[in-house]
């Protein structure tokens, strides 16, 4: 085993699988003070990564008994299997559960698996599986349903979003005031966080707002889409989805967009796996042929596309295909990247919706974490990572009351960067002002620059 320092405080998590995803959650986690443990078959990659993370590292067989011991699964309280087989990750919890007395993760990708999630949840005794190919075509669904917006959260079993956008020339927003704006009460709208110049603000009432500006805003489900056209932005669902390669994502996103009546075409290299996404999805146009050549791209009709979604393997690929994209259509285009390298170099491209599969599934095993970690009075429903983690929003369940229930929000000790975005209420949307008070019971979101909370009091000073 490669030994490193070992924290005190947080929890301790062993992470199975050392590729794009068990990285990112050692990074992430191992900066919020978690003693981790990463286990995989490849002895330079674990010792490279131990080295890096400052965190111990063991090379074997995560599904092993005696690696699991010798890794130190009797006194874990997590267990996170995200190597690249569902059945491994299927068994390394399985085993864990057996062994020691620790919550356990995995992650499962296959379609038919995905279908049994809550059978074999409950049947295993799993605390989450998670799937970055069906959580990333979720994601791309939300925000063809919405073609203006660059990102869609969703909040307060989806009574709430926030929606991220770019202000456009001439846009309405352009030159207003946070103040100024929050004098209008056409909307039950907040505007929450800001990107300018890579530098990221939560904004007071002097802020003005310009055209070039990265926004998110707050707002119950039926305000957004009323406040996106007052302000002159498209938000009818696009009508049809031209996606390239035939991969699972590709499956899970075309499947959600059939559903809704959206028509979909896929073009896949492969003819095998044409022949199968047939039959899985028969109301699917599925072209074999090379997804890359710029001819068979114009002949399917590319120019004509409402939207365009490359989900192809190579990260390179998917770039280009944007790029070719936005030079010949005016379709709403999505980027999926799967490595998280260059992202400075890939923020300053104009492709659009950028996805990160290894982040989206990085940020619902993190809310798992620090919920396990929190005190009893609140707990996280919900967390997103926005700017490139530069900034979080989270969903507390305010189950006790506390130090911040039941006083006025101007009268509370509040953190810098940091602003209180909306209470539900017994399924009612405040989005509060200096006089409402969190009570007992409500939820509430909280949008930081800030990173690591893991309870509602962590908003106050001090």
């Amino acid at each position: 085993m490669f030994k490193k320092n070992k924290k005190e405080n947080g929890l301790s998590i062993i992470i199975v699988g050392c590729g794009k995803v068990g990285v990112a959650l050692v990074e992430q986690l191992s900066k919020e003070g978690h003693d981790i443990t990463i286990i995989d078959t490849n002895r330079e990659k674990v010792q490279i990564i131990a080295n890096q993370y400052d965190v111990m590292g063991l090379a074997g067989n995560g599904a092993s008994y005696s690696v699991q011991i010798e890794a130190g699964i009797e006194k874990s309280d997590l267990i996170i299997a995200v190597t690249g087989s569902d059945e491994l990750n299927l068994l390394c919890c399985t085993i864990a559960k057996h062994v020691g007395n620790c919550s356990t993760i995995a992650r499962v990708r296959t379609p038919d698996y995905s279908i049994e999630a809550r059978y074999l949840r409950e049947k295993l005794g799993l605390s989450m599986i998670i799937n970055p190919e069906l959580e990333s075509a979720l994601e791309a669904t939300k925000i063809l349903c919405l073609p203006h917006a660059l990102h869609v959260n969703s909040f307060a079993h989806g009574q709430v979003e926030m929606i991220q956008l770019k202000i456009e020339d001439k846009n309405y927003l352009d030159g207003m005031t946070i103040a100024d704006f929050g004098k209008s009460r056409e909307f039950a709208i907040l505007i929450c966080a800001i990107e300018r110049d890579e530098e990221v603000f939560i904004p007071s009432g002097d802020f003005i707002m310009k055209k070039g500006d990265i926004v998110y805003f707050v707002a119950p489900r039926k305000s957004s889409k009323a406040f996106m056209n007052k302000i002159g932005l498209k938000t009818s669902r696009v009508k049809n989805t031209m996606i390239i390669g035939g991969g699972r994502a590709s499956y899970y996103l075309a499947k959600n967009l059939i559903n809704m009546g959206i028509d979909v075409k896929i073009i896949e290299s492969s003819r095998e796996r044409c022949e199968e996404l047939s039959v899985l999805l028969p109301k699917c146009v599925v072209i074999n042929g090379d997804g890359t050549d710029e001819e068979l791209l114009l002949e399917e009709g590319i120019q004509e596309a409402e939207s365009f979604v490359p989900l192809t393997g190579i990260d390179e690929e998917n770039v280009m295909l944007t790029m070719y994209a936005k030079q010949v259509s005016n379709a709403k285009v999505i980027t999926k990247i799967r490595r998280g390298n260059f992202k400075n170099v890939i923020n300053r491209l104009d492709l659009g919706s950028v996805i990160y599969p290894r982040y989206i599934t990085a940020e619902a095993i993190i809310a798992y974490v620090r919920a396990k970690n929190a005190s009893k009075s609140s707990n996280i429903e919900t967390l997103y990572k926005l700017f490139d983690s530069r900034a979080e929003a989270i969903e507390f369940q305010v189950d006790e009351e506390s130090k911040v229930t039941d006083i006025p929000l101007a009268e509370l000790s509040l953190k810098k960067d940091l602003l209180i975005a909306f209470i539900n209420r017994n399924e009612e949307i405040l989005i509060p002002n200096g006089q409402d008070c969190i009570k007992a019971g409500d939820s509430v979101i909280i949008v930081t620059k800030h990173t690591g909370f893991t309870n509602i009091l962590d908003i106050l000073e001090g």
